[in-house]
């Protein structure tokens, strides 16, 4: 059961309150070049993508951001640090939320000047909290960045607007470990009933960050603990986005995808099955999009005639590679043999046709 924290909402996602787990990722284009921020944005959007973050690090980027706001399909997030000045550009520009901490950016007056024009728009504040940037204090109290020592400066901070009487808001305490990461999310969500972003910072490239962001925010969210996750890669933000919904759908988080199942190839293989799969794949998530209700039969894409007729028994649409061609199996039956260049087609003009049987007919298993 999740735990039920106070709601706040970024554009017109909700965050907290029982509300769905949302992703957000991070763009990594140049700051300055709107155009390219936009086609980022776009690419996160059709994967599935609900916030998205951009560093907004002087004033000609507070500049791009107002043109990206006006253009962006999703909420987005202004990253603020050292100079509160950006945070009012942003805000100004039409930040959806902002991620500060408010010990960075000045003395109490400057804290004052951004919640004031946050206050005014009901914007909310991420506090955002990670192992490598902890207070002095703080590190020479705990020794090291402990999961104590997150939670301690995390609260820290929050206390600075909540001294201004502002509520909008939400955390983070990101270590760059699977542990310490775990432990301090479950000690801050001890302590506070403020909704929680999750993640692991500097989680690594697209394997091993993959498998670090999986396993934490996986432990986490099936706790019931978590209202928000981005999983951080050094990699592209679709492929955050990707790993972070499909995270999510493994969990019960969200609605299912595309059902494809494919085999791990060997030397048995004669046909791309990898690209085949990526290419039903993303072809699918893009019907089901637009198609949210539609039917979504169990696709299996197999590389060979040893397993893959065994395993189309169990599939609603399957194909089994040969010698540049493919034989495609219906509801478990063979119809025929079909050339590689043209099973994705075929597979995709399938699934938009299907109607699932009804009960009585069901075939077994």
């Amino acid at each position: 059961m999740r735990k039920l924290t106070r709601q706040i909402k970024i554009g017109n996602v909700l965050i907290g309150g029982g509300a769905p787990v949302s992703v957000q990722t991070m763009v990594n284009a140049d700051p300055h070049d709107a155009a390219a921020l936009l086609a980022q944005i776009q690419e996160a959007t059709d994967l599935g993508c609900d916030i998205v973050r951009l560093t907004v690090p002087d004033v000609k980027a507070a500049e791009a951001f107002k043109h990206v706001r006006q253009a962006s399909p999703l909420p987005l997030v202004a990253d603020i640090h050292f100079d509160y000045r950006l945070a009012l550009a942003a805000l100004e520009a039409g930040a959806d939320g902002l991620r500060i901490n408010p010990g960075n950016i000045g003395g109490a007056d400057r804290v004052r000047a951004v919640v004031a024009a946050a206050r005014v728009r009901q914007i909310p504040i991420r506090i955002g909290v990670n192992g490598g940037s902890l207070e002095k204090d703080i590190l020479a109290k705990h020794g090291a960045a402990t999961p104590e020592a997150l939670v301690e400066s995390a609260l820290r901070h929050v206390a600075v607007l909540e001294a201004e009487d502002y509520h909008e808001i939400k955390i983070s305490v990101k270590a760059s470990d699977v542990p310490r990461t775990i432990a301090a999310y479950r000690l801050l969500s001890q302590k506070t009933d403020y909704p929680l972003h999750l993640g692991v910072t500097e989680a690594g490239t697209f394997i091993p960050g993959t498998v670090r962001s999986s396993v934490a925010l996986g432990a986490l969210l099936l706790e019931g603990i978590g209202d928000t996750i981005r999983v951080s890669l050094t990699d592209s933000p679709a492929k955050e986005v990707r790993v972070g919904v499909e995270l999510l759908r493994c969990i019960g988080l969200r609605a299912p995808g595309a059902a494809v199942t494919s085999c791990p190839t060997c030397g048995r293989t004669r046909v791309d099955v990898a690209g085949m799969a990526m290419q039903v794949e993303d072809r699918l998530e893009a019907f089901y999009r637009e198609n949210p209700k539609a039917p979504r039969p169990h696709v299996a894409v197999m590389g060979c005639v040893v397993n893959g007729p065994g395993e189309a028994k169990g599939a609603d649409i399957a194909i089994a590679g040969g010698e540049g061609e493919c034989m495609l199996f219906v509801r478990g039956e063979l119809t025929g043999k079909i050339p590689e260049s043209e099973t994705v087609e075929r597979i995709v003009q399938l699934v938009k046709q299907w109607q699932p049987p009804s009960p009585r007919l069901r075939r077994p298993g």
